[in-house]
């Protein structure tokens, strides 16, 4: 294979033919204006694309050469003002031509011909990330580092390029860059989002608390997720009308029935409404001269600078309040994508973000983390466990008028996709949090086939296995439904294969080879 090179500097031009982008190093000086790489590509009639989404809520799935990769410019501009829905993904420095037979991605892609993969991976995301297009039979390779300011060597690519099976071509990857999981069990419990949402309370709690009695066992976590705080950003202030003992009660409470305790925050933003906004202005991380924001949620929502030294010094009292203080366990840290949104004359995107992730490992010392919402590679043998997909839906696909916005929106067919198509980083990068499942039949428009799939689909493919039911509720049926589940998140030499648009997959339990398919088209 022959890669046409491109290499322009405010002081330099390099162009070369090379048949191999592993390890290419050169020396460079000023400010760079592109670094990127292009082959011509040969498909098969039934060949299939994977391209690895920006961030962890990003849509993905398998693609035909003639689909279709849906940005956000069909959107009105009023909307976009009002909402933000280009500030969740890549939308605002990567250009979506919306036109059938383009593709892009971050980091991985690979084409599948039946069960042979051919996978393009990149070993250097930290100096930069790694952007994979295709456009009709050209496959381009780009590194994100425009303007970056370079006096010295620069990996330019270090791109893995492996035929074979689908564990033969992610084991040599991950072996490659010498990334494992960090130690971390299969993790099991509940979070209290997906019922009750922001309505969460001491009340709430104690009754969730003494339901999962019924089917949690000693170690499993118990999360308090959204809607603790006064508000978001202020992580110092728990809202005392919902909570009037405080948070040391709370998880006195859950340590009480064996269970660890987990706590829900978003340490790289803050509401627009926020004391923290409203007393440090000068805290937001600034575009054009204006406080950039990072989507609709709580209303509004403004990035914070994260080298800001009195923001890393608020960060280090948070989490010391949380671990120190509060005595929780475990933490789940939402919306990352925040902290890097921009690169800047001697950051990359990607480091900028990198030393993010590296602080938040810093201040969690041994806590079990997990990420959401988070550009995907920057946690790889980072965090214990990471969010491979969107957010579940109460629904199949949420409410209508949702699906012609952004790929990271709230939706369980979008966060299924990412399950099966994410599943190989699983148990090598970091363990897959797949989101929740439920049983419960209050409050909820899944019926019972997209229940079992999704509860299924959880457990055998994922490293973390939650609910968010309240399982006080549950009915005697219910209760053995979960144990089937959890059971069932045990099994063993998990493997899958895909043929046409049927997904299989074969695992071993109770010593017993079994075997379940589902049709990927569906997502």
């Amino acid at each position: 294979m022959t890669w046409k090179i491109a290499i322009k500097t405010s002081q330099e031009t390099i162009q070369e033919e090379v048949d191999s982008l592993s390890n290419i190093q050169k020396e460079l000086h000023g400010k760079i204006q592109c670094i990127k790489a292009e082959t011509q590509l040969s498909l098969h009639e039934n060949d299939v694309l994977f391209f690895n989404g920006y961030q962890t809520w990003t849509y993905n799935k398998e693609l035909h050469a003639n689909d279709r990769q849906k940005g956000v410019n069909h959107i009105p501009t009023f909307l976009l003002k009002k909402y933000h829905f280009d500030c969740y993904g890549d939308y605002h420095f990567v250009d979506y031509p919306n036109h059938s037979g383009t593709f892009h991605g971050f980091t991985y892609m690979y084409i599948r011909h039946e069960n042979t993969y051919h996978l393009f991976a990149s070993c250097d995301e930290e100096n930069a990330y790694t952007i994979f297009s295709y456009d009709h039979g050209t496959l381009r390779v780009e590194r994100d580092c425009k303007d970056y300011i370079v006096n010295g060597t620069f990996t330019c690519f270090d791109i893995i390029d492996t035929t074979g099976n689908e564990e033969e071509v992610f084991d040599t990857w991950f072996n490659h860059m010498q990334i494992h999981p960090l130690e971390a069990k299969k993790l099991y419990g509940y979070s209290s989002w997906y019922n009750h949402y922001e309505n969460i309370s001491s009340k709430t709690i104690a009754e969730d608390l003494e339901g999962c009695k019924k089917i949690l066992q000693e170690g499993d976590l118990f999360q308090i997720d959204d809607g603790w705080q006064t508000c978001t950003g202020d992580w110092l202030s728990v809202d005392q009308q919902k909570f009037p003992k405080g948070l040391e009660y709370e998880v006195a409470q859950i340590h009480n029935n064996g269970f660890q305790a987990g706590i829900w925050l978003s340490p790289f933003l803050a509401s627009i409404h926020s004391d923290l906004v409203k007393l440090h202005p000068d805290w937001l991380l600034k575009h054009n001269d204006l406080p950039w924001f990072t989507g609709c949620n709580w209303n509004g929502a403004y990035a914070l600078d994260i080298d800001h030294p009195e923001v890393i010094q608020y960060l280090k009292d948070v989490f010391h309040q949380i671990f120190e203080v509060w005595k929780f366990d475990f933490v789940k840290l939402d919306f990352l994508y925040a902290g890097a949104p921009f690169s800047t004359k001697h950051q990359t995107r990607s480091q900028k973000m990198y030393k993010g992730i590296h602080f938040l490992r810093q201040l969690c010392k041994n806590h079990p983390i997990l990420g959401c919402g988070v550009p995907t590679c920057t946690t790889f043998g980072m965090f214990e466990y990471n969010r491979i997909g969107c957010d579940v839906s109460l629904d199949w696909n949420d409410v209508w008028y949702m699906r012609f916005f952004h790929r990271e929106r709230t939706s369980t067919k979008q966060s299924l996709a990412n399950t099966i198509f994410r599943r190989s980083l699983n148990n090598r990068a970091f363990l897959n949090d797949p989101d929740v499942f439920f049983l419960r039949d209050e409050n909820i428009k899944l019926n019972k086939s997209q229940k079992d799939l999704l509860a299924t689909l959880n457990a055998l493919l994922g490293g973390v296995f939650l609910t968010s039911d309240n399982p006080s509720n549950y009915t005697e049926k219910q209760i053995e439904q979960y144990k089937y589940y959890r059971h069932l998140s045990q099994a063993e030499n998990i493997h899958t294969i895909i043929h046409g648009s049927t997904l299989t997959i074969t695992y071993t339990l109770d010593e017993k080879e079994h075997t379940f398919a589902c049709d990927t088209t569906i997502f």
